[in-house]
């Protein structure tokens, strides 16, 4: 199926997950490439699952095919379709792939030059391999959770942007794509192995550098850049609503300061021990006024403040609204393909099939057969 994009003639080949694994195939498609996923013929039922609206949203742009992995024809069908693709993605717990003879030592045989991605919590090795986890359990571990909340609260949980997306899907993408990138110099695949739990530590690579230099304290809620700073903040307003101010290098600070009209009574503000005292000042002024009254004093200036807005306001924000960065989707609103593209540019992706059965069309035209061998 030809879609515009970068990756437009990339096949991709992904077996059905939750989370990271399908996350990285929507990127992966909303940049062109051809991303077939396979899907049981009956998902099995469950006491409780992750919502299905959201994981629908995940599944556009791609085409599904329905196999029973464990039927051998099943498994001898995807092995074909590994021989034929160019990208195969799997989330399973290490070692599940290779009981089910689609593992990267079969794949790779059948076709060096493919890139097999695989995604996990905790990463291909380890004692805690084997373990389950979810996002949440795979940031606890790594320092991270620890490090995101008020000085005098628990650890905040940063949705499920920081690891299952952050941390594993986009760290896949880019193993793949580097080793896409590996493949045109030498025609020879790898195997990926992404954890969340190495791409959450890699991302908090500049963290551990301030640690080190001792410009982090370690203490949660007490530094730069973690609630810590009253001039990179959250502040309430009058009516509710919330103000992000991010002001750190002098001159923003200034017009900060200046616009919020506190010139006269702040002291050095770089200095931490004064925080406590500036944060108190800079939250009663910003409780004078309502947000909307607050955008008009900042909108358009160089002190860095912004509105908090909710998911469903952020669509009409001028900038996000004039840039198409929200779009919809089979009447869905959703964030478009980012990034952009001169030369390649990408295409608004169509929603996830549902109901509908396209698998002889996709066999077709990647040549396989249904008992596993692959045309001539």
């Amino acid at each position: 199926m030809a879609r515009p994009g970068p990756l437009a003639g990339v096949r991709v080949v992904e077996l059905a997950a939750h989370g990271p694994t399908p996350f990285c195939g929507m990127l992966l498609a909303d940049l062109g490439a051809d991303v077939v996923r396979v899907v049981h013929p009956k998902p099995p039922s469950a006491d409780w699952d992750l919502p299905t609206d959201g994981q629908a949203v995940l599944d556009r742009g791609k085409r599904s095919l329905p196999v029973d992995l464990k039927d051998p024809d099943g498994a001898a069908l995807v092995l074909a379709l590994a021989g034929r693709t160019d990208v195969f993605l799997e989330g399973f717990r290490p070692g599940v792939a290779e009981r089910l003879g689609i593992g990267p030592d079969r794949c790779l045989a059948r076709n060096p030059r493919l890139v097999y991605g695989r995604m996990t919590g905790w990463g291909q090795t380890g004692p805690l391999a084997q373990t389950a986890g979810h996002d949440i359990t795979y940031l606890a571990v790594t320092g991270v959770l620890d490090a995101i909340g008020r000085a005098d609260g628990p650890p905040q949980i940063p949705l499920n942007l920081l690891g299952d997306f952050g941390g594993g899907a986009m760290y896949l993408a880019v193993g793949v794509l580097a080793a896409l990138s590996q493949v045109a110099r030498t025609g020879r695949g790898q195997t990926v192995d992404a954890a969340i739990v190495d791409g959450v530590s890699h991302l908090s690579t500049m963290v551990f550098g301030m640690l080190a230099a001792g410009e982090w304290s370690g203490q949660r809620g007490g530094n730069l850049l973690d609630s810590g700073c009253p001039f990179y903040n959250v502040y309430p307003t009058a009516d509710g609503r919330h103000m992000a101010v991010g002001a750190l290098e002098p001159k923003f600070y200034r017009e900060f300061v200046r616009l919020l009209g506190v010139w006269e009574m702040v002291p050095g503000h770089r200095e931490p021990s004064v925080w406590d005292e500036l944060y108190r000042i800079f939250a009663g002024v910003f409780r004078t006024r309502t947000q909307r009254e607050w955008c008009e004093v900042f909108d358009g200036t160089e002190a860095c403040v912004s509105p908090v807005l909710s998911l469903t306001e952020a669509r009409h924000h001028p900038q996000l609204a004039a840039r198409h960065t929200l779009t919809e989707i089979g009447g869905v609103p959703q964030p478009a393909p980012a990034p952009r593209f001169s030369a390649t540019p990408t295409a608004v992706p169509p929603p996830a099939e549902t109901g509908t059965d396209r698998s002889e069309e996709i066999l077709a035209e990647w040549g396989v057969r249904r008992s596993g061998s692959r045309d001539a």
